[in-house]
């Protein structure tokens, strides 16, 4: 009461002297990218006088931000503010938050829209000298804000792997796998033939390379449209959506349970016959159409080696957004089409090839292999979205063991499929192979009895989705965490940590033991979620900080557990209706209005007012135990200030 007493009468004071207008505002912004672009507020605040924090503490009217609602961009996380002073404030007689000489405030926005237009909203704001405050003030803001391309909003709705290094990362693994298709049965034969072709038909050596060359070229051609289809038909938020679509992780499965049947010699995928041969009578017409169908042939005929490695590389790939299939097939086809410029530019080094024989057999047994070992992946995906609890980790593991050591036993000639030649002796390269293969077999064993496994951690279930999730006999909860009670709401999490899967229970548990509040937006089926728990949070220190200094709550975006009827409800995200039906909607909308991205792992941290205290951290920038760590610490020490 004093408080109000003090505050009126101020204003009183106010009404009956001098007009004061001791703040100037200026309002500017700044392009940081092609979509985010950061709103500036600046306070210009008269000698004497001081502007109070968004936080201010009991008393002031603390400084508020408001913004008209558009779906034509995104506030990408809360208002962020300059370091503010704390100290005592007569008027209040109260220590207290505020900024004096200038504050400044900033926001950062994701556009969304092609057109232009303009974010309107409103500042609400407090001033005060050492002996009187003014009333508060509401002074409205206008940004004009450019449109971006269609393209652009497309991709960037999508920010699951989608940065420069996951892209990288991507085309690296794409052109690994052609190469591995290379090396199939299918494809090797066709370079010496290919490139005798190009170079007897053509009149000069010279000749002969530029065809070669747009041979090359061709091929990539063919595959990079072939990922351009797949983003066309698909869509950026439908491949996105892949990774923890039930339906989708099923069909995967079995593709490739499908594919690597076939590579191991159950059955060939063919094309119809009609289509090789249409494409092979137009290849007789010469020129660059001509080579262009040669090209063409070469993809049809080699499809039942080709396609299913491309058939996973697009599955991989779809995860990478709009842009994942076209870089992974440009990588692909990029390995694919470099041997055939290259030998016809140096056509000695033909000379050099190892002769067609068993050997590219074995090669494609070994692909068919890993294509399975591939598929219980997306199984295991499919059950941990259910929460089916069909696909432990520890069957997982066991199913894995058992074909690893298949390939093992294979390539040291113990197993023989129909299709391949007697084993005479066993070559340096395959006995390598299978030294790799037969090693991770025998480091997979102690993972049925709880071994983190953390070299293949990205791949099995987690440790908390098993039969034993501490390991076989050991105690299920550690001293450290059964201090905290299941009847707060939290649970067992990854490393054994207690963790909230509700944000407003954890909101409140962290305001009640006064620990800044840590948002983990994750998935069941989110592969680098699973290596930051595995391979970060394992370390102690990580894990002592995550424990004891702040409240986790872990926020499954694909968790498929409906909501009441009477909580679900229609929204937008990105500019699009969204159906809010189960919790995973409803934390994966959370994320995606509240800080402007759809990506797991991502890491928020907040103070008791629900205010980012640190930049958000993600797989990509702080996917390392040092780096982690320093975020964490930064974070509760802001918080601690």
């Amino acid at each position: 009461m004093k408080k109000l007493i003090l505050f009126f009468t101020a204003l009183t004071l106010v009404s009956t002297a001098q007009i004061f207008d001791p703040v100037k505002w200026d309002f500017s912004q700044k392009k940081l990218s092609e979509n985010e672009i950061e709103l500036s507020f600046k306070a210009n605040i008269d000698k004497g006088w001081y502007v109070y924090s968004q936080n201010a503490g009991e008393g002031p009217v603390s400084t508020e931000f408001t913004f008209e609602n558009s779906d034509k961009f995104i506030l990408s996380g809360n208002v962020l503010e300059q370091d503010p002073l704390e100290e005592f404030d007569p008027n209040f007689d109260a220590i207290l938050r505020y900024f004096k000489n200038e504050a400044v405030f900033t926001q950062l926005i994701q556009v969304n829209s092609e057109e232009d237009f303009q974010i309107n909203g409103e500042v609400y704001f407090m001033t005060c000298d050492s002996t009187q405050c003014l009333p508060p003030e509401a002074l409205e803001f206008t940004f004009n804000i450019d449109g971006i391309n269609e393209d652009l909003i497309s991709s960037t709705s999508d920010t699951n792997e989608s940065s420069s290094k996951s892209m990288w990362a991507l085309f690296f693994i794409a052109f690994l796998s052609g190469f591995a298709a290379l090396l199939t049965p299918c494809v090797f034969p066709m370079i010496p033939l290919t490139v005798s072709f190009f170079t007897k038909q053509s009149k000069t050596k010279a000749r002969g390379i530029i065809n070669a060359v747009i041979y090359g070229i061709s091929i990539i051609v063919i595959y990079v449209a072939l990922g351009v289809g797949v983003s066309s038909i698909f869509g950026a938020d439908a491949l996105n959506n892949m990774a923890t679509n039930v339906y989708f992780n099923i069909g995967f499965f079995l593709l490739l349970i499908i594919f690597g049947a076939s590579f191991l010699g159950a059955f060939e995928l063919q094309l119809p016959a009609s289509w090789v041969n249409k494409t092979d009578k137009a290849s007789d017409k010469g020129g660059l159409i001509g080579i262009f169908f040669m090209a063409f042939t070469l993809a049809l005929v080699s499809f039942s080696c080709t396609g299913p490695i491309v058939g996973t590389l697009l599955v991989e790939a779809s995860t990478g957004g709009y842009f994942g299939p076209i870089v992974g097939m440009l990588g692909f086809s990029l390995a694919i089409a470099l041997p055939f410029a290259l030998f016809a530019a140096f056509p000695g080094w033909l000379n050099s090839l190892p002769q067609s024989g068993g050997w590219l057999n074995s090669v494609k047994v070994t692909l068919g292999f890993l294509e399975i070992a591939l598929a219980f992946k997306f199984l295991s995906n499919a059950d941990l979205v259910l929460q089916a609890h069909l696909l432990e980790r520890e069957l997982f593991i066991a199913i894995w063991i058992v074909i690893f050591g298949l390939l093992t036993m294979y390539l040291l000639g113990f197993l023989k499929f129909a299709h391949d030649s007697d084993l005479k002796y066993i070559s340096v390269s395959r006995l390598s192979v299978a030294i790799l293969t037969g090693t991770l077999t025998i480091y997979m064993i102690p993972g049925l009895w709880g071994a983190p496994l953390k070299i293949i951690n990205a791949f099995p279930p987690p440790m908390q989705y098993s039969e034993s999730p501490q390991g076989v006999g050991a105690v299920q909860i550690s001293s450290n965490h059964s201090i905290h009670s299941s009847n707060d709401g939290q649970h067992i999490g990854p490393q054994g940590l207690m963790a909230f899967h509700d944000y407003y229970e954890a909101l409140n548990y962290a305001k009640k033991v006064n620990k800044p509040l840590m948002i983990d937006f994750t998935g069941h089926a989110c592969v680098n979620c699973r290596k930051m728990e595995e391979q970060v949070w394992s370390d102690q220190n990580v894990k002592n900080m995550l424990a004891n200094d702040v409240v986790l709550v872990s926020l499954y975006v694909d968790e498929r557990i409906n909501l009441p009827k009477e909580e679900q409800y229609i929204t937008k995200m990105a500019g699009k209706e969204k159906k809010v039906k189960t919790t995973g909607d409803k934390w994966m909308v959370f994320q995606a209005n509240t800080f402007g991205t759809n990506s797991q792992p991502y890491y928020v941290m907040l103070d008791l007012n629900e205010n980012q205290l640190i930049e958000p951290a993600n797989y990509q920038d702080y996917g390392s135990v040092s780096l982690f760590k320093d975020w964490l610490e930064r974070g509760v020490n802001l918080f601690n200030e």
